[in-house]
């Protein structure tokens, strides 16, 4: 078998930062391996240079990296940013309708594509995340992953203390063989404020049923005047008005990582120790972004 021959390059110094197979692979240029062929075959070049062989070390920031001749895009670092989604906006990128799209009241500095986690309805407002990060945001809508929500209901009449109570049974009944003793935390709703004309709950959704609770509180003789979603996860929408954002916190995020990246036996301890509605708070923070208003 004929012996490769050494690579000749000038990026051989491993200080210079990441292999150069990474960083192609990180702006999806193919799987490593395929990378790495792509640099076996003479196609990749590093600021004019041909590379001629593996191992290279390269700056993604700083170099003219190039596959066939085209320079590659250097990996966007990850965006977090949390929205107060007003009624009346969409959160799909893509609206034939011409709607105003959540995405378009936030533009952020890195120019980011950013995506809805989850949906939030036309006529709902409230905490909406915005992410490029697909896998974070797989976690935390996949229902295996049980990410809870918060939302404050206004609905239309006076419902008295026992009405509440019954609405939350029959809105969440209990499945076959589930304890009525205490046990992990259940979708409920809990009385927060009332008066001749309207109420309004706290409802923990634990599932993503929103729709439908909006359809059978009318149907048990109470429409919903108002929805809004205050909390996601270990996330609360404080310190923003309708249609402004901000960055995540670094507490925030590693308290949404930590709870979407839990262990089954980890979300099984959370359940049983989670506290009641309204939780503990979250770091607040960063400066609010005011966006244009939508009517």
């Amino acid at each position: 078998m004929r012996r490769r021959s050494s690579p000749t390059h000038p990026y051989q110094d491993d200080s210079r930062g990441p292999r150069i197979q990474k960083v192609l692979a990180d702006a999806a240029v193919g799987s490593r391996r395929a990378c790495e062929d792509a640099v076996a075959e003479g196609r990749v070049t590093v600021n004019g240079h041909r590379i001629d062989g593996l191992p290279a070390w390269v700056n993604p920031s700083e170099d003219d990296i190039r596959v066939d001749g085209r320079r590659i895009r250097a990996a966007q670092r990850n965006v977090y940013v949390m929205l107060f989604k007003p009624r009346g906006v969409v959160t799909t990128n893509s609206d034939p309708e011409g709607r105003t799209r959540a995405i378009d009241l936030v533009e952020h500095p890195s120019k980011a594509r950013l995506y809805p986690v989850g949906r939030l309805d036309l006529d709902a407002s409230g905490l909406l995340l915005l992410t490029n990060d697909g896998e974070l945001a797989n976690r935390l809508t996949h229902p295996r992953f049980e990410m809870h929500q918060g939302y404050e209901v206004t609905v239309g009449g006076r419902v008295e203390d026992g009405a509440v109570e019954r609405l939350s049974a029959e809105l969440f009944p209990r499945g076959r063989g589930e304890s009525e003793g205490p046990a992990a935390p259940r979708s409920h709703l809990t009385l927060l404020k009332r008066d001749a004309t309207r109420t309004m709950l706290h409802m923990e959704l634990r599932e993503g049923r929103n729709r439908q609770v909006r359809r059978m509180l009318g149907t048990l003789g109470h429409p919903v005047k108002k929805l809004r979603r205050v909390r996601m996860g270990p996330l609360q929408l404080k310190g923003l008005q309708a249609g402004e954002w901000r960055e995540l916190t670094s507490r925030e995020l590693s308290q949404l990582r930590e709870q979407a990246f839990a262990t089954p036996q980890e979300r099984e301890r959370r359940k049983r120790t989670a506290s009641a509605p309204g939780g503990k708070r979250t770091a607040g923070g960063k400066r609010a972004v005011r966006t244009k208003r939508v009517k």
